[in-house]
């Protein structure tokens, strides 16, 4: 497929080269005495083929490796690559012009009576050309990767849009909630008060998911909020066998993560582990150099589905919309832990976080 393109491109580039040649030998040097076959003109041809692909290629080469290194100025950047492009061609068009217009003079039958004033023209029409070729391609490549990211902003939003409702259908699915009205029921024989502690968390945890629906990011204190009410249920469900251990050192309400994804990681760790009363589940969530930590020891169960991590994968790319920091993933010594970073709230407006 990249050599189709490449070839794609290498057609097009020479199409240019033909257009630009033939516009400069019918309108700009018209003499009805030349030929299109003599030496001289073959010679121009084939310099003016060298030094244009030579520009581009050098071109394409120096911005493809700049997008290795984290510029603080891009039009410093782009100078600099202009800069080295010219230079390069420059250097090698004095090589070329000056073999054809006085090394090899015989066999390019280059006729003049001023060599050293048809090198400085050649030179100057070189260095228009070249620098006319590398500001274009330049621009080309800048309209490419804004375009670029506009798609990939788009994608994001697609993926964000499709996760806020899958998480949305998965919290509400009659699974879920039939599981729910199973545990209510039997709690309202044996412990009113836990019952009515039961409704109320359930009731908080779905006014959460209606209520954050349309949120990408929300504050890590809602989160918790709400992980709270999951937790309490949870732990109702299968008394004694789930333990929940938080460390938050930061203010909570300072910093956003991706709405659901705390829950989405405890509901992951219950859904791939086999635990119970003899064997619980330690599930730590802490804060560390500024990144949420959520670590669980590991009893995979012998049932369970084969992961799909597509959660984990959704979670990656919503904080690809807002970071350049990584969701960091870990599993050794019987310990699964994901390391999210934590974003400032003042730094991302949570307005323009809403996907209409």
């Amino acid at each position: 497929m990249k050599s189709k393109s490449y070839l794609k491109k290498l057609g097009l580039r020479f199409l240019v080269i033909n257009i630009v040649f033939l516009t400069i030998k019918l309108f700009v040097e018209k003499d009805p005495n030349d030929s299109y076959l003599n030496n001289t003109t073959l010679f121009y041809y084939f310099s003016t083929f060298v030094l244009f692909m030579a520009t581009w290629e050098m071109n394409d080469w120096l911005i493809t490796k700049s997008k290795n290194f984290t510029s603080k100025n891009e039009l410093i950047t782009n100078i600099a690559i202009f800069g080295i492009t010219i230079s390069f061609v420059l250097s090698l068009a004095a090589i070329i012009y000056y073999l054809g217009i006085f090394e090899l003079q015989s066999i390019c039958q280059i006729e003049t009576d001023a060599p050293w004033s048809t090198f400085k023209t050649d030179m100057f029409r070189a260095l228009g050309l070249a620098s006319v070729f590398s500001v274009f391609n330049q621009f080309y490549w800048v309209y490419k990767d804004k375009r670029s990211l506009e798609l990939s902003l788009l994608e994001l939003k697609k993926e964000m849009m499709t996760s806020k409702y899958s998480s949305l259908k998965s919290q509400i699915s009659p699974h879920f909630l039939f599981n729910s009205l199973n545990t209510l029921t039997s709690l309202m024989y044996e412990d009113r008060d836990l019952a009515s502690d039961f409704v109320t968390r359930l009731a908080s945890c779905y006014r959460y998911i209606l209520d954050n629906r349309e949120e990408d990011m929300v504050s890590l204190d809602k989160e918790l909020q709400f992980l709270d009410s999951f937790i309490f249920m949870m732990k109702v469900r299968h008394d004694g066998a789930i333990y929940i251990n938080t460390d938050i050192n930061v203010k909570p309400s300072t910093v956003v993560i991706p709405t659901l994804s705390l829950q989405m990681l405890v509901e992951n760790a219950l859904k791939h582990n086999y635990y119970s009363k003899e064997q619980p589940i330690t599930i730590d969530i802490s804060v560390r150099d500024n990144r949420l930590v959520v670590k669980n020891n590991i009893r995979k169960r012998i049932d369970s589905e084969t992961s799909t991590k597509l959660g984990l994968a959704n979670i990656k790319k919503r904080y690809a919309f807002y970071t350049i920091k990584d969701v960091i993933i870990d599993e050794e010594n019987e310990v699964f832990k994901v390391s999210l970073p934590l974003l400032n709230k003042d730094k991302i407006n949570i307005k323009d976080l809403t996907v209409a």
